[in-house]
């Protein structure tokens, strides 16, 4: 697909301009480039891409980014469609849509001249430290492991070795999460008391190393996947990775088996809407970032609200 302007949102942090450059595909579109900076990931430079008239924004950075620039199309109701190019630690959301790690060439070329679809964003509102804060997720958000891997991961070793940085955090992780009363209240129906030490909402499933946390999930399904741990004792816990790491991520790989497995102290559901509230406040993450503690948040889908190639 021709554009006449397409604007590139790059984070200066994760590759060079001159970099990118040297990896566009020919093209005769009209090019702007937009930076990020640490203070604003994406919005900013999504808005003077807009502004410019750009009919496609390609977003090269991390999930915060790729998140940051999504959520500005969405709020202004753009017509222009969102480009990926993965440089950061998880790309999560590249890794859901098939889009090439990796090869920044490769991923220019889907985002300068791929077809386009619709997927849906989820929309988290919560009070974080005292203060009301609304934001879209395009992967998944939520408590408990999750946060905690992303809060006590090694920044240094992240930096070094990636993803799987990751890996060593997940023992701190456990020891991190415990079992709080947790308030559910899905589409408008009323609130369910329950128990776990983790609570996921997506809008994608896969994670780093093919393991498929939501294997249901689906980004433009219109509706929003939950996931809910519960596992206490080393006995459950061991249960619970075996199913998520093992069975759903090596062994699927290895074998090209494609159901997936859940663990006896998983619960899966779907929503469009979710109001959580909780017994202590906890971390709040959304797509790999730590949003700070709340007690309560809700999660709702915002189906088709970004085009992407």
């Amino acid at each position: 697909m021709a554009d006449d302007r397409i604007a590139i949102v790059w984070n200066p942090a994760k590759t060079a301009r001159d970099d990118l450059r040297k990896a566009l595909p020919p093209t005769d579109a009209a090019l702007s480039w937009h930076e990020t900076s640490p203070d604003d990931p994406g919005r900013s430079a999504a808005d003077a891409a807009l502004d410019a008239g750009a009919e496609a924004v390609v977003a090269v950075g991390g999930d915060g980014t790729v998140r940051a620039v999504a959520e500005r199309l969405a709020e202004r109701g753009a017509r222009a469609e969102l480009g990926i190019v993965p440089q950061g630690t998880g790309n999560l959301l590249a890794r859901n849509l098939g889009i090439p790690l990796n090869n920044p060439a490769n991923a220019l070329e889907r985002a300068f001249h791929g077809e386009s679809r619709p997927i849906d964003l989820g929309w988290v509102e919560a009070e974080i430290d005292g203060e009301p804060v609304r934001c879209a997720f395009a992967v998944m958000a939520g408590f408990g492991i999750d946060a905690h891997m992303i809060a006590e991961t090694d920044e240094d070793l992240k930096s070094r070795v990636g993803w799987l940085a990751y890996v060593e955090s997940l023992g701190r992780a456990v020891n991190a999460t415990q079992v709080v009363d947790i308030g559910l209240a899905v589409d408008g129906g009323e609130a369910v008391r329950t128990a776990g030490h983790t609570l996921l909402v997506g809008n994608c499933g896969t994670l780093q190393g093919g393991i498929r946390l939501l294997p249901d999930a689906d980004p433009a399904d219109g509706e929003l996947d939950l996931l809910l741990l519960s596992a206490d004792g080393i006995g459950q816990w061991l249960d619970t990775l075996r199913s998520f790491v093992w069975d759903n991520g090596v062994r699927r790989l290895l074998t090209g088996r494609d159901r997936a497995a859940s663990a006896d102290t998983a619960e899966h559901a779907r929503a469009r809407r979710v109001e959580v509230e909780l017994s202590q406040p906890l971390v709040l993450e959304i797509d790999g970032d730590d949003l700070g503690e709340t007690s309560a948040f809700t999660a709702e889908v915002r189906p088709g609200a970004v085009r992407v190639r």
